[in-house]
């Protein structure tokens, strides 16, 4: 079967994994005896400088009509300028709004092989395995009124939180779907005790849990969470929030897998089924200062490409070659810069990545 994928490499180290991460596509659908059309295009500060705006319409349309789009990443101090307010970050909000990507899903687990890599302690990282579910195009990011103004007491500025029914049951409802597939669990993080926007999301979620009767959901206020998801990581099974919240606390989660290089996304239009439109990037960023140097960690790429293929394309097989392939490489001893110790010699991003697409050719089941 052919399956539409748009590219779109980015900036600073986004186009040295995402090379590896289509690397890994192109193996495991030859493995599978799948055609997959790629097609790549600007965006961000690459799209910027060289026609003047971070996402042409063009490029939108292209991201439209694919199966799934292979996410690099964007921005860095090239294009930082507090005096304007065209940013290659603008991008990520075109795609998200133009695209209906409502619901971003981050995977953050700790690795057998990998618990020294954590600051935290081995026993407390141990067996750590959490789906982050994050609502993604509303909440303060994206509500108006959203300005800065000059006044005779000095300067202000404004952002406002806003959230609809609509946006939080939809959002819960993908939680709920992926919880099915897991340990039946979801915790739904707010800030009830303060926010009128978090006491409708609470309200909400619980209606909407009343649907999924096989699924347990709980209630924590995200300064509670914020200090459990560093005491005690393994109580967490599928994890629901805002906008900026998810925002925060996935990254913080990268303490459980000891590098953000390790950690995938899926931003997703519609509910975990096996054929939704989708946009896939690692969650690390540009990293403009290693960009170039051959030394990025290309797993959460080539994860968020299993990802993909998982939930854009309905490849599940598919998706656990490419997740099995890293995990051999891993437990060979293979690391990047990030993520090595001792004496080990760090490997290369191409070395990374090839070794992977070898183990997708060669690995059973």
């Amino acid at each position: 079967m052919s399956y539409k994928i748009a590219v779109l490499p980015g900036d600073g180290i986004g186009p040295e994994v995402t090379t590896e991460a289509q690397k890994a596509l192109t193996t495991v659908a030859e493995r599978f005896g799948h055609d997959l059309q790629f097609t790549e295009a600007l965006a961000g500060g690459a799209a910027l400088d060289a026609i003047g705006t971070a996402l042409a319409d063009e490029t939108l349309a292209l991201c439209q009509s694919s199966d799934a789009i292979l996410f690099g990443a964007v921005g860095g101090p090239k294009w930082d300028n507090a005096q304007t307010d065209v940013r290659p970050e603008q991008a990520l909000f075109r795609l998200r709004k133009g695209l209906n990507l409502f619901a971003n899903l981050r995977p953050a687990k700790a690795y057998p092989m990998l618990l020294d890599k954590s600051p935290l302690r081995p026993e407390v990282v141990r067996g750590s395995d959490i789906m982050f579910v994050r609502e993604l195009t509303g909440g303060l990011y994206f509500g108006q009124p959203k300005k800065r103004w000059e006044t005779p007491e000095g300067r202000r500025a404004v952002d406002t939180e806003d959230y609809s029914e609509h946006e939080i049951a939809r959002v819960v409802r993908v939680a709920c779907e992926l919880a099915r597939k897991r340990r039946k669990m979801v915790t739904s993080v707010d800030k009830f005790n303060a926010l009128i926007s978090s006491r409708l999301w609470r309200q909400v979620a619980t209606e909407v849990a009343a649907e999924y009767p096989d699924i347990a959901m709980s209630h924590m206020l995200a300064d509670t969470f914020s200090a459990q998801l560093i005491v005690r990581p393994t109580q967490f099974d599928v994890v629901v929030t805002t906008n900026m919240f998810g925002d925060i606390f996935t990254d913080e989660s990268a303490v459980l897998a000891g590098s953000m290089g390790l950690l995938p996304s899926a931003s997703l239009s519609g509910l975990p089924t096996g054929r939704t439109l989708g946009f896939y990037e690692p969650i690390h960023g540009s990293a403009p200062d290693i960009a170039g140097k051959g030394i990025a960690n290309p797993i959460a790429a080539i994860l968020s490409a299993a990802m993909l293929l998982r939930y854009s394309l309905g490849l599940e097989a598919e998706a656990r070659t490419i997740e099995s392939a890293v995990m051999s490489v891993l437990e060979e001893g293979y690391r990047t810069a990030d993520i090595t110790s001792g004496d080990t010699r760090p490997i290369s991003t191409s070395e990374m990545g090839s070794l992977v697409t070898s183990k997708i050719r060669s690995n059973k089941g």
